[in-house]
């Protein structure tokens, strides 16, 4: 961890302390607002590839979006789903082999990310920009997604009609909310009387409870054929949150676990690269 970061650790874990003692709800409050709030975004110029892309924009809850799409019309059309502080820009080897393969490739930055707009993100949002994206642009026959973008599509496709012959790759996916919101209470050290007030909210905010945003529980309605992978080493996601899906033995997944590739290189692997371009 960088110097800055360290410093901005011990801040927010102060900062929280103290407003812990002053009011449970308000630091709640603060804690879930920094919690869908990413902390650093990639502004990095794009990859010659997405200058030769046609560039997409549209508008969802005043938030704009942007977005890139290449081999336009085709008859498949795949759509790229970034992760947490991340960006469709990341994904900028898999855009010729999917081309080539015939997709027409889709890849947007997700609110909060990139070049997309607003400040925050949740799951619910996600998802709903993805179900637009679809309706604008699609039917998308085959989604690839990355850590909360797994997330993101595996909700989404609870209300995006789709069949046994629709792809869905699955990287690396943040698979139960709860761990996430879990590994962020352990990092900042958030006292656990924090923890039913944050509930609260959550449900305030979406009507449904933070272990309804799942991916174990999603999967019960998605018909797709999924192709998921991830890694021993994975400190973001565990594994062991995916090994309670593989043991339910779903008949439509397979599932590649890898050694060594940790949360963010898996999807930069040649040989993992290469297995989700011929799944797909």
């Amino acid at each position: 961890m960088k110097l800055a970061q360290k410093i901005a650790v011990s801040y927010f874990r102060t900062k929280f302390k103290l407003l812990t003692v002053v009011s449970s709800t308000k630091a709640a409050e603060k804690a879930f607002g920094l919690f869908c709030t990413p902390q650093r975004r990639n502004k990095k110029p794009p990859p010659k590839i997405f200058e030769q892309a046609e560039k997409l924009t549209f508008k969802l809850d005043g938030i704009t979006i942007h977005g890139w799409r290449w081999n336009h019309p085709a008859e498949r059309k795949v759509l790229i789903l970034h992760g947490f502080e991340s960006s469709a820009t990341s994904f900028d080897r898999y855009v010729k082999p999917l081309v080539k393969k015939g997709y027409e490739v889709l890849a947007f930055d997700a609110p909060a990310h990139g070049k997309s707009g607003s400040k925050q993100i949740t799951a619910p949002l996600y998802a709903k920009t993805i179900i637009e994206i679809n309706q604008r642009y699609g039917p998308v026959q085959s989604f690839m997604a990355h850590s909360f973008g797994g997330l993101a599509v595996s909700l989404a496709l609870e209300e995006i009609h789709h069949t046994s012959d629709s792809r869905l790759v699955l990287i690396a996916p943040a698979t139960e909310t709860t761990t996430a919101i879990n590994t962020f209470f352990h990092f900042l050290k958030l006292d656990d009387s924090l923890r039913p007030e944050f509930e609260k909210i959550i449900i305030k905010a979406g009507g449904l409870p933070s272990s309804w945003y799942s991916i174990r529980r999603a999967m019960k309605l998605i018909r797709a054929k999924v192709l998921w992978l991830h890694d021993e080493d994975d400190e973001i996601t565990p594994l062991a949150d995916a090994y309670k899906v593989k043991e339910e033995n779903y008949p439509n997944i397979q599932f590649v676990i890898t050694k060594g590739l940790g949360h963010r290189r898996i999807y930069r692997d040649n040989k993992v690269s290469k297995a989700i371009v011929d799944f797909l």
